[in-house]
């Protein structure tokens, strides 16, 4: 009797130690770690940006934009950009609130330049520039039942290798966005 009790005791205190470690883990399963993700401010100006972020932890996440004009008449000179990103959140929730974020950016833009000769303005069209730049942005995220989220950033970069081809030496990075988390 003495055996059979002890062999009771030993399997329910495996199943209680079992039970404890698994409820632990059970929030972390209702994390969502991706997120895909429209700017909205440059579809209204007549581009598409998309994003997808992969959240790594609780503060921080990595992910890919990319960015194609569908409208020759935007004045920004854009072709398309390509960035990843780096993200570091500070708020109290699950990879939302005040974030910085490093980002690098691969793109085309319009080869124009201006000189001044003697007082007047002159516009050169030079061929497309493909430059990479890299920079830093500032931005908040909101995230409302751990599904929809709504972000604004701005940012800015510097191209690195043929800034003197083209008058646009400077990205500009800036985002009002609607995603999905999944």
């Amino acid at each position: 009797m003495k055996k059979n009790f002890l062999i009771m005791v030993m399997l329910f205190s495996i199943i209680v130690v079992k039970g404890q470690s698994q409820s632990g883990t059970i929030p972390k399963l209702l994390e969502r770690k991706n997120e895909l993700k429209i700017n909205v401010y440059f579809t209204v100006l007549g581009l598409f940006e998309g994003t997808y972020e992969r959240n790594l932890n609780s503060a921080s996440s990595w992910g890919i934009i990319g960015l194609y004009s569908f409208n020759q008449k935007f004045d920004e000179d854009v072709n398309y950009q390509i960035s990843p990103f780096y993200r570091r959140y500070f708020g109290k929730h699950y990879a939302s609130g005040f974030f910085t974020e490093g980002f690098a950016t691969l793109g085309s833009i319009d080869g124009k330049q201006l000189t001044d000769n003697n007082g007047g303005l002159t516009v050169n069209e030079g061929p497309d520039v493909i430059d990479l730049s890299l920079g830093l942005s500032v931005g908040y995220k909101w995230v409302i039942k751990n599904r929809i989220s709504f972000e604004a950033l701005f940012g800015m970069g510097g191209n690195l290798f043929n800034a003197d081809k083209t008058d646009h030496n400077i990205i500009n990075r800036r985002a009002i966005g609607v995603g999905y988390r999944f």
